[in-house]
């Protein structure tokens, strides 16, 4: 496999990583370099480390996960979307702070955004192609493209406060809704 047939899968695979990092990013917890390096960083570890998983797992696994595999992503991206949206219209302040670079939502996000990364390993496994190069490639595609859609989310969110907080619950929930549709064939 050629270095710009990868990083052309590795930008696909990347692009619900980078919205994902712009919605997260308008959230005024993910300012500053800790949060940024958090999310860009485990966003592209676990890229890196689902096509490996998918490489090893082979046939048996693909079988058991593709027909739900993008209900779950709906479901992780929709209960973060829906923890923004309700901080966004929390005028007093009283729901806790979200900070969407640590704990289980820093894991659900990673999750949601790097399924379809195991797909890719398994078809590079029919292909017979060495997962390691690919692997490193994506994940290091996805890490710096987080980090520019964070870095872009934070610009918004100083800007338009809440509101781009509130935007970016419904643009996760939206990419769930799209990763399902794309499943289904209906796009």
């Amino acid at each position: 496999m050629h270095f710009i047939e990868i990083v052309i899968i590795a930008i696909g695979l990347a692009m619900d990583a980078f919205a994902v990092s712009l919605s997260a990013g308008t959230n005024s917890e993910t300012a500053g370099f800790r949060p940024t390096f958090r999310l860009s960083f485990h966003f592209g570890l676990f890229q890196f480390m689902m096509p490996v998983i998918g490489w090893y797992a082979g046939i048996q696994i693909a079988n058991y996960i593709e027909d739900f595999d993008h209900w779950i992503a709906l479901i992780l991206l929709s209960y973060v979307g829906i923890k923004m949206i309700k901080s966004g219209f929390d005028k007093t302040g009283s729901l806790r702070k979200n900070d969407l670079s640590k704990g289980k939502s820093l894991i659900i996000l990673s999750i949601a955004t790097s399924i379809d990364a195991l797909a890719i390993g398994l078809s590079l496994a029919f292909l017979k192609v060495d997962i390691w190069y690919p692997a490193v490639v994506i994940g290091i595609i996805t890490g710096l493209l987080s980090l520019i859609g964070v870095r872009l989310g934070n610009t918004l969110g100083f800007k338009f406060g809440k509101k781009m907080e509130i935007l970016g619950g419904i643009i996760l929930i939206l990419i769930g809704i799209k990763i399902v549709l794309e499943h289904l064939g209906v796009i």
